[in-house]
């Protein structure tokens, strides 16, 4: 025990370090004059990040991303919670299916599934290509698995169908008995499928590339496009990129987490 005790701490620091480090030494390329012929910085400035917020395209990437993001994040949260609980407690036997279709984008790559997108809503005759509606679509199918895992785990972590027998025999529907008892049971699942599915739609470059372009730009675009003009710019960008998913990552969590506890509070009364 004394031993586990030890390591654990050194484990977490090692991890810790792992990750905040590139951070940093990002943004301390960013900030800096020279860094190229010593082992630290020659100096510091802002010119590169004032360069690249300067730009009428930085506020627009940066708009059309948390929308392509939250819309994919709110469309996946309608469509899996409730057949996800659906599934669980009317058709158990459809889960091989359904885990099947969620697998499905670890299987196809983003260009594969942008290709064949265009190749088959281009013979359709609807406006979609072209359009941010195919890029939210694409990202739905990029990122269901990230959504429907952490509402399946919550789920086989309560006892689901004692819940719906108790709402309904005190006379609750079935989205009744979804919004206000079995959804602020699994809330640490929903949140966790939210910020997997904002993180990966944020970050979203090929799909956003080949469906969209420049016609719907966003963040990634943006900023690969300063990675062939100058590193230092890049890297300001990716560091604001960083910034806003993690910012906006506490908000989801404090909204989503705020709300859970006033439905909790609400059905006990």
């Amino acid at each position: 025990m004394k031993t586990r005790a030890i390591w654990r701490p050194i484990v977490i620091t090692l991890f810790l370090l792992f990750m905040i480090v590139p951070v940093i030494a990002t943004f301390m390329f960013s900030i800096s004059t020279r860094w190229d012929r010593t082992l630290w910085p020659e100096g510091f400035t802002l010119d590169w990040w004032k360069a690249v917020t300067s730009h009428s395209a930085f506020g627009l990437t940066l708009k059309n991303s948390f929308l392509a993001s939250f819309a994919t994040m709110f469309c996946l949260l309608i469509l899996v919670t409730p057949t996800t609980y659906w599934m669980k407690l009317r058709v158990p036997k459809a889960k091989p299916f359904v885990e099947l279709l969620t697998t499905f984008s670890f299987g196809v790559p983003g260009v594969v599934l942008a290709l064949a997108l265009i190749r088959f809503y281009s013979k359709i005759p609807l406006p979609i290509i072209n359009h941010p509606a195919i890029l939210i679509a694409a990202c739905m199918v990029l990122s269901l698995p990230f959504m429907y895992r952490p509402v399946l785990n919550a789920l086989d972590a309560i006892d689901f169908r004692v819940l719906t027998e108790c709402a309904e025999s005190l006379g609750a529907n079935g989205w009744y008995t979804l919004v206000r008892v079995i959804i602020p049971n699994i809330m640490p699942g929903i949140i966790s499928g939210c910020l997997l599915v904002f993180s990966t739609v944020f970050s979203e470059f090929t799909l956003t590339n080949l469906l969209v372009g420049t016609r719907f730009k966003t963040f990634p675009i943006y900023l690969v496009e300063f990675t062939r003009q100058d590193g230092r710019q890049a890297s300001a960008l990716a560091v604001i990129s960083f910034l806003a998913a993690w910012v906006t990552s506490l908000l989801i969590i404090w909204v989503t987490s705020k709300g859970g506890r006033e439905t909790t509070h609400i059905s006990r009364q």
